[in-house]
């Protein structure tokens, strides 16, 4: 069977009306506990019955849903009526100008003056307002230089490491040095030694470059004592004559152990 449409008016009977309210209420309720948590949406909603007794819902906080329902009408008023925009705006004014007064008075509290009108209470919240911006200070400062010693043991680090490499650099430096000293001395030395053995030469304005003649003579018979010693093997005493380019005789005393016809045939200089 189908209810019929129910006509909205107020309800004569006290006891139909307190029921109806009661179940009107609960589902009003409900239905706004849902549209918050459905739709994201903050929801307040208050209620009083006829008896003056108070019901209320709210997803966030009553308070904070009524005021920001007033500033909502009061934004739309100001932009419907013209001159309620410029009593806004000195009302705005006014509050800046409250708040520049505190903070001015504050910074002068905490630069130690007009303490006069402080008690206890308020002197010990200064105190300790205080130790906390000291505090906050000194760690900063303590984060600053800890920042700054890590940087400066990086570089010294690396200057140690730039050290030990020009360190390196100079000890082979040095090390070719002393191999220069020494193969320069050896040259010296070798250059001297070949002096002390360059021979003797004799200009005489003929080319020193050809080759000289070496010939063997057999020493001539004498009639002493002395001649035949000569001719003993060991004691033979030959001369030898250069024939130089110069025309120069130079005679030449040799050593030959001993001395044959034999030995002297094998002996041939150029």
């Amino acid at each position: 069977m189908r209810r019929g449409k129910l006509v909205i008016r107020r309800i004569d009977n006290s006891t139909s009306r307190q029921v109806t309210f009661s179940k009107r209420r609960n589902g009003l309720l409900k239905k706004a506990k849902e549209l918050s948590i459905l739709c994201d949406a903050e929801v307040g909603v208050i209620i009083f019955s006829s008896t003056n007794k108070l019901y209320d819902y709210a997803s966030t906080s009553m308070k904070s849903i009524v005021g920001r329902y007033n500033k909502a009408k009061e934004e739309e008023y100001q932009q419907n009526n013209p001159t309620s925009e410029v009593k806004f705006w000195q009302m705005e004014a006014a509050v800046l100008r409250q708040q520049l007064q505190y903070l001015q008075e504050c910074h002068r509290q905490l630069m130690g003056e007009e303490l006069s009108s402080l008690n206890a209470k308020d002197l010990q919240n200064l105190e300790n307002q205080l130790e906390m911006s000291l505090k906050g200070v000194r760690q900063k400062k303590e984060q600053i230089f800890t920042d700054q010693i890590k940087e400066l043991n990086q570089k010294a680090n690396l200057i140690h490491q730039e050290k030990l490499e020009l360190n390196k650099k100079l000890d082979l430096i040095c090390k070719e040095n002393a191999e220069l000293k020494r193969v320069h001395r050896e040259r010296d030395v070798n250059e001297a030694s070949r002096s002390f053995l360059v021979p003797y030469t004799i200009s005489t304005g003929y080319d020193l470059n050809t080759p000289i003649q070496l010939q063997l003579s057999w020493p001539q018979p004498q009639n002493n004592e002395a001649a035949e010693k000569t001719m003993k093997p060991g004691y033979l005493l030959n001369k030898l004559t250069c024939y130089a380019p110069f025309k120069s005789i130079i005679a030449i005393t040799s050593y030959i152990n001993p001395m044959t016809p034999q030995n002297c045939n094998r002996l041939q200089l150029d």
